[in-house]
């Protein structure tokens, strides 16, 4: 699962890239230094709904994943069968990455993938938000993997395609009607390090 997302484009360009949705910013502009690697309870950029506001979102900074029953953090979170009513964001990045065995057996670190947005400089990953007990939090919302992850991993996060981002934020779209798979093609990957692996291998 996605434990690890990229963000190395500069906020201010992202705020004058939304388009059709209005973006407010009720702390400030946040203070989003360009990382290449955004891990569970790092701070990070998202936007929140306004309830009753359709077309308009709030971008605040908030922790990614919150504290769950057993102590660890919520970083992931299902979305199948689930209709997310209230309080959904959209989590900005340029990249995630998932890992895989290395196809070097002697490496002992895993081989890291990197996905981005074949048609955008940045994207967004559906997600929601809640309170804990350590302030609001969000996570990223998963699915099976489709056709882009699957050689990958068999679950992924589910970045959206500009034309869903409102929808995403309106609560009175049905969560079914947006939650779906890019067409193949979508996200390109990238490895980041690790060794190729062996010509027509089986990730």
């Amino acid at each position: 699962m996605c434990n690890d997302y990229r963000l190395e484009v500069d906020i201010a360009s992202i705020v004058e890239d939304f388009e059709d949705l209005k973006i407010k910013m009720p702390e400030g502009t946040p203070n989003v230094p360009a990382r290449a690697d955004i891990k569970m309870t790092d701070m990070a950029p998202i936007v929140r709904s306004i309830e009753g506001e359709r077309g308009a979102g709030e971008l605040v900074n908030r922790r990614w994943s919150w504290p769950g029953h057993n102590g660890k953090p919520v970083y992931n979170f299902r979305s199948e069968g689930r209709a997310f009513t209230s309080q959904r964001c959209l989590i900005l990045a340029d990249g995630f990455y998932e890992f895989t065995d290395p196809a070097d057996p002697s490496q002992k670190r895993l081989d890291k993938w990197l996905f981005t947005m074949a048609d955008h400089k940045w994207f967004c990953i559906a997600g929601i938000w809640r309170e804990s007990p350590l302030g609001e939090a969000f996570t990223m919302l998963t699915m099976d993997a489709g056709p882009d992850v699957a050689p990958y991993h068999h679950r992924q996060v589910i970045p959206l395609a500009r034309d869903q981002w409102a929808d995403w934020l309106d609560p009175n779209v049905a969560a079914k009607e947006v939650l779906r798979w890019l067409p193949a093609g979508s996200l390109p990957v990238t490895q980041v390090y690790g060794a190729p692996p062996a010509q027509g291998a089986l990730l």
